[in-house]
């Protein structure tokens, strides 16, 4: 049976690149993998297959020559002068390729089979008022706890895991697939070098169990909403003895019925009767710290006016400063009138003059200058 063309192979053109080349092997090298397919022996033939044609075209001298004469030049006494096809330099790309895959090599597991607890994520929701204030929170948060019973060992108490016999405590074992090695978990063991024979009865051989925990929660004075915190060591419990993950507390602060946050500052829109902002005025403000600012409204304020009160906003996170309120006026027009208050405004706007309404008229007499422009 003819050789497959090592460029069919791969997927790739004869005018390919090492970077072309190098792509396509990872994604065929992964989708054909014998930890990914096991027992599937045409998996294991295109594998064996794409390494072959990998091996040979990422070499300029091999590639040349497989260029000019095809498969013969490796085949013995071929014109190419090759001799065979072995690994090459294969498995120095293998850990790189496959080390994700595998559980990212041996160096990144832990001793003794003892898995990382998970982390765990709490979602709270606090105040504008409490995120100003600062607060101590406690929340109940279920979780995987270190079993009391073997303390954390997965083992009746009185016995010891004892050594995985397939894999001699390693938790990886070498099979050989052709021409290279191929390094797997332990089946046996399922990675942790160790076998629990005795299991606790309590844990059922985990070394942990869930349980519902009470955490008291920092909240510092300033806070923002997206906020996470991280308690380390409050999440789950590892596997057998294994170090215990992190518990990320992620806050949201819940929109204010009067103020909106922008990083420290605040604003507040507050509404003013036409009258006042025609004739001025004053009103007053309560902040977030309980205290009441007096503002005062001087004559002819406009629609959209901001008062700065300054270090009236929230705090700084870990510092003493703090940001400022701004207060932004609107203009109520009054609505349901009576007879007498439309024959008054009916009056004051015969008695107005451009120079009451500046803007207005200033915008309708450049609008007919624009317009007679046009018609000229």
């Amino acid at each position: 049976m003819a050789k497959p063309d090592f460029y069919e192979t791969l997927g790739v053109g004869k005018g390919a690149d090492e970077r072309e080349l190098k792509s396509a092997f990872r994604k065929l090298a992964m989708k054909f993998h014998p930890d990914k397919n096991p027992d599937d022996h045409d998996a294991e033939r295109r594998f064996k297959e794409i390494n072959e044609a990998y091996e040979t075209l990422k070499d300029p001298q091999k590639r040349a020559a497989y260029d000019q004469f095809g498969h013969a030049a490796f085949e013995q006494g071929g014109p190419g002068g090759f001799g065979g096809g072995g690994a090459g330099g294969f498995s120095d790309i293998f850990e790189d390729i496959f080390g994700e895959m595998m559980g990212g090599g041996r160096a990144r597991r832990s001793s003794g089979g003892r898995e990382r607890g998970a982390d765990l994520r709490y979602n709270m929701e606090i105040t504008i008022e409490e995120a100003f204030e600062g607060k101590t929170a406690q929340i109940r948060v279920p979780s995987s706890v270190q079993c009391d019973e073997c303390t954390g060992s997965g083992a009746k108490p009185g016995t010891s895991p004892s050594t995985c016999g397939t894999c001699h405590g390693s938790g990886r074992v070498r099979a050989s697939q052709g021409f290279f090695s191929v390094e797997r978990t332990c089946p046996s063991c399922h990675g942790r070098g160790e076998m629990i024979t005795d299991p606790c009865n309590k844990c059922s051989g985990q070394g942990r169990v869930t349980e519902e925990r009470s955490l008291s929660v920092n909240i510092p004075a300033g806070i923002e909403d997206g906020t996470r915190i991280r308690l380390s060591g409050e999440g789950e419990a590892g596997m057998r003895g294994g170090p215990t993950g992190d518990l990320y507390i992620f806050l949201s602060v819940k929109p204010h019925e009067f103020f909106q946050r922008d990083g420290a500052d605040l604003y507040c829109n507050v509404p003013l009767s036409m009258t006042t902002a025609a004739l001025g005025g004053q009103f007053d403000v309560v902040t977030l710290d309980g205290a009441k600012t007096r503002v005062k409204v001087p004559e002819g304020t406009q629609a959209g006016r901001q008062f700065r009160l300054k270090s009236k906003g929230m705090p700084v996170l870990r510092s003493s400063q703090m940001g400022d309120l701004y207060i932004q006026i609107s203009i109520e027009t009054p609505q349901k009138l009576t007879k007498r208050q439309r024959e008054l405004l009916e009056e004051f706007e015969s008695l107005s003059s451009t120079e009451n309404n500046p803007e207005s008229s200033g915008f309708f007499s450049k609008m007919r200058h624009f317009f007679d422009t046009l018609s000229e």
